[in-house]
């Protein structure tokens, strides 16, 4: 089955959800974006590594990759390799010496680890075609864009979420997917997706 690179395009705060963000992977070559909704622990382990910054004591993946360069294994890719009821599931594909293993691991841990082991992250078409998301423009425009604390530019919901989207019709889903793609509420996009491929 073909691969898929994809990049990290962003980190988006959630103002609907307490402690979560949305991260925006794109593929490499097109205009698809994956948001992935992670903790806020997951998002700072990204982004103080995004950032270059250096924390006073090692984080948990620190540690992992501190272990791992140790006993002689690396991570060369981290793969998402499937979708279950809106839940992504990745894997790390290791290194040592000869052999190869595969490690079974959250997206977001496998990708806070991609990005200090400075590996490629993948995932496949179906993954893609059923939880992607088409963006004309692909960029943080400035006006939506905030900065926490650690340093990560986020882009800040424009809109909380009023209520579930059980009671919408189709066309009705599809239009606000639409407005929060505009908006880049990738979090509330990722919601309305959910809804619409339950119904399909």
């Amino acid at each position: 089955m073909e691969k898929i690179k994809l990049e990290i395009i962003g980190l988006s705060y959630s103002q609907t959800q307490t402690g979560a963000y949305a991260l925006v992977l794109g593929e490499e070559k097109g205009k698809r974006r994956l948001p992935i909704i992670i903790g806020n622990f997951e998002a700072q382990a990204i982004a103080i590594e995004l950032e270059k910054m250096k924390p006073s004591r090692p984080l948990t993946h620190d540690v992992f990759k501190t272990f791992a360069e140790t006993f002689d294994i690396r991570i060369v890719q981290v793969i998402i390799y499937n979708l279950v009821e809106g839940i992504f599931f990745a894997k790390l594909i290791c290194h040592r010496g000869n052999q190869e293993v595969e490690i079974d691991a959250r997206t977001s841990d496998a990708i806070a680890l991609a990005v200090r082991f400075n590996c490629p992250i993948y995932t496949y078409e179906f993954v893609l075609s059923t939880a992607g998301i088409v963006l004309e423009d692909d960029t943080f425009s400035d006006e939506e864009q905030d900065e926490n604390p650690e340093g990560v530019k986020v882009s800040v919901s424009s809109e909380k979420e009023g209520s579930r989207f059980g009671d919408l019709t189709l066309e009705e889903l599809n239009t606000l997917l639409e407005e929060a793609i505009e908006e880049e509420d990738y979090e509330k996009a990722s919601k309305i997706r959910d809804e619409i491929n339950r119904r399909k």
